[in-house]
């Protein structure tokens, strides 16, 4: 088993992404696709998945799978339960073995983490968690991962000790796409009206409802450019985060996941507040995290 290709699947909400790993760890392809968690019935997970690896799978052997993300949730393929934090980034030995048709392959789930006070939940976050922690094992920080739903996660000896999510993401999406501001929010981008909005966000939080139809209104009586509109919503929307996020990146050693896009509008946020963040690519440490629980599990299959 040890001299086999294998194959690493990050499965969320929205998209699906596969890679094929040499035995020495070597990325001999990649696909994707939309077929998240949120778009299959039950029956469907296993067919979505043969539709992007089949070509990567011998006919006389079994090819072992590890998977992570939202494919492990209750509406998922198979529910692999949370691990309760404070603890290290579950591995295969939390793993879940799910049911396949398919004899060409074999299938495990990542569990993800959960707390209890204040209650939170994570999934595939985890993972690169584990990944950064192969990397940097002695961090003692936070990481900052941007997404529909941000994560801020408290790093210590190896631990996940504490974390807290944020909606932010969705929230954009639903005030650009489903408020009265659909009519003011363009696609572009503007970089100082950006900054302006988190300003304003963290200093006044409680004015975000006001500021909010303001940008409708500018649009209206001042011409504010659609782009300035979208820069200033995600502003105030981040800007309000980070009022509520502040014990986790005040003072702290904080590690933005991502390289572009809204990672990057994190890291400027970050540092015009004048806190120290620097960004790590996403895909690398997700990559190295199911990386990690594959050399698990051959260790054990080995012994």
């Amino acid at each position: 088993m040890s001299n086999r290709s294998w194959i690493a699947v990050d499965w969320g909400t929205s998209n699906l992404r596969a890679w094929h790993v040499s035995a020495t760890g070597a990325i001999l392809d990649q696909a994707q696709s939309d077929r998240g968690m949120a778009t299959l019935e039950h029956a469907g997970f296993e067919t979505a998945l043969l539709a992007l690896i089949t070509d990567w799978l011998p006919k006389d052997q079994v090819t072992s799978v590890i998977a992570c993300g939202m494919v492990g949730a209750r509406q998922g393929w198979i529910e692999a339960p949370y691990v309760a934090a404070p603890c290290p980034p579950p591995g295969m030995a939390q793993s879940v073995v799910a049911p396949v048709r398919d004899p060409r392959i074999s299938l495990q789930i990542l569990p993800g983490v959960m707390q209890n006070a204040p209650p939170d939940v994570m999934r595939g976050e985890e993972t690169q968690i584990a990944g950064f922690l192969a990397t940097e094992p002695q961090f003692d920080g936070v990481l900052c991962m941007p997404g529909t739903h941000t994560k801020w996660v408290r790093i210590s000896a190896g631990e996940i000790v504490s974390f807290q999510t944020f909606m932010s993401g969705e929230l954009f999406a639903i005030l650009s796409q489903h408020s009265v501001l659909k009519h003011s929010v363009g696609t572009g981008w503007d970089r100082d009206a950006f900054a302006q909005a988190v300003s304003d966000g963290i200093a006044r939080p409680q004015a975000l409802a006001a500021r909010l139809f303001a940008l409708r209104a500018a649009g209206l009586l001042s011409g504010m450019s659609p782009d300035t509109a979208r820069a200033s919503l995600s502003g105030y929307l981040i800007g309000l985060e980070l009022a509520g996020s502040r014990p986790y990146w005040l003072g702290q050693d904080v590690v933005v996941v991502g390289k572009t896009g809204l990672a990057d509008n994190y890291a400027q946020a970050l540092i015009d507040q004048g806190a120290t963040a620097r960004m790590i690519d996403a895909d690398g440490i997700t990559l190295a995290g199911l990386g990690r629980a594959h050399a698990a599990d051959q260790q054990e299959a080995d012994i």
